[in-house]
Order: C-alpha cells, then sequence, then structure tokens
C-alpha cells in the first residue's frame, strides 16, 4: 500500500450510525481482531482483550442500557446555552439508536494488571500509568475501524459504555471478570447510510514549525466559530 492508498483508507473511514442486518463473515472478524492485536503500546503491555457479541439477545440488552443511559441524562440538555441551538423537549426521549441493528458488537478490555510490568517511574505514577495505559488502549482502538474500513465494513465508536452504569450492566451480561475495565464498544455492520461530508479543519491551521508564535494558533474566538 502506498500512502494515497492509506490516506484513502483514513478518509474512508466514518461513523456509521445505520446498520444493514446482513450477517459479518467471522473471518472479517478475525482479519479486524487480527489488525488490533498488533497494535503499539506502551512497553508492548498489550493490555487489551476482545468480547465478540453476535447473540441477539446480548446486543439488545447491551443497546437497552446504552438508550437508558441517554434517557437518565437528558435532563442535562435543559441547561444548554442558548448558542447551542434548542434542547430537546422535555419528555422528547432518549436519541434514535441504530446500534441495536449492527450484527455484531466488539468489546475491547484493558486490564489494570499489566500495571506491574512497567518501569517504576510509570509504575508508581498515577498520571503516567493512567496516560500509558489509555494510549496504548486507544491506538488498539483506531486500528480496528480502519481494518473494517478496509473490509468494506462500517462501524461506530459507542463510547458511552465506558459510563459506570453502562459499564457495570456490560460486565455483569457478559461475565467479565473484575479487575478489566471497559474502554468503549465499536459495533459492525454493513452500512445502511451515506455519511455526509466530513468537516476538517485546514492543515495550515493547525502545523506550527519551531517557534510557536501565540500569533500562529486559533483565538477564543476562532475555537468558538469553529465549534458553532
Amino acid at each position: 500500500m502506498d500512502y494515497e492508498d492509506f490516506l484513502d483508507l483514513v478518509k474512508k473511514r466514518r461513523s456509521i450510525r445505520r446498520f444493514k442486518p446482513d450477517p459479518v463473515l467471522d473471518g472479517d472478524i478475525e482479519k479486524i481482531i487480527e489488525a488490533g492485536r498488533w497494535a503499539p503500546s506502551g512497553f508492548n503491555l498489550q493490555p487489551w482483550e476482545f468480547v465478540i457479541v453476535k447473540k441477539g439477545a446480548l446486543r439488545s440488552s447491551i443497546a437497552q442500557l446504552v438508550q437508558d443511559f441517554f434517557t437518565t441524562h437528558a435532563p442535562m440538555e435543559q441547561t444548554r446555552e442558548a448558542w447551542q441551538g434548542p434542547s430537546p423537549r422535555p419528555g422528547a426521549g432518549p436519541p434514535t439508536l441504530g446500534i441495536a441493528a449492527a450484527p455484531v458488537f466488539i468489546v475491547p478490555f484493558g486490564d489494570p494488571r499489566i500495571r506491574d510490568g512497567l518501569p517504576m517511574i510509570h509504575r508508581y505514577s498515577d498520571d503516567s500509568w493512567e496516560k500509558t495505559y489509555i494510549s496504548s488502549m486507544a491506538s488498539n482502538f483506531m486500528i480496528m475501524p480502519l481494518a473494517a474500513a478496509a473490509l468494506g465494513l462500517g462501524s461506530q465508536w459507542v463510547s458511552a459504555v465506558n459510563q459506570p452504569l453502562i459499564h457495570c450492566g456490560i460486565k455483569q451480561l457478559l461475565g467479565i471478570p473484575g479487575p478489566l475495565k471497559i474502554y468503549d464498544m465499536m459495533v459492525l455492520g454493513y452500512p445502511d447510510m451515506e455519511p455526509k461530508p466530513r468537516l476538517v479543519r485546514e492543515r495550515e491551521e493547525m502545523v506550527h514549525y519551531d517557534d510557536c508564535e501565540t500569533s500562529g494558533f486559533r483565538s477564543d474566538e476562532g475555537v468558538s466559530a469553529f465549534i458553532k
């Protein structure tokens, strides 16, 4: 693969929020896990474990946990600032989630016990250990959606699963051992939607060389305009 092919793959990877019910080949799931298995990790400690969820009842239960979570925190959205746009109507219910239709969930868990294998300067610094652990899990989790895109599959990150309520529920449903911590969840399947064009900042706005003067970075007003 040359650079242009790689860049096309990176651009092709998009978050898919509606899926067809068509089954995903076991061989393709294995290829995605194989790609993630080779991800870089701090001191090569490879903290990841994967649970592949294909049973419909389990997927429905997990999707319901996510749906319930959005219901419980919906009142927070009533506190939105005016510039963020109108708040959802009270009692309108949680947003429609398309993840339930995806035929495969991949749940990566991290094993904090690998902390004992770190050099002492990292092992006994909570901040350093946490950064090493999260960076390792993040690099693993980024590779898998790229692999899915290369196979013509769509995927979506469901970051809400690391919220305590959902985290505990998924661990109980899947029988995950106590020390392991859920990192995120990737739902996988064939896309049933065409994503809108993605807004990406210009390269010149974000790259700085050597002496970075304050004038070279965005102002508070510039950041606010981008968010809006």
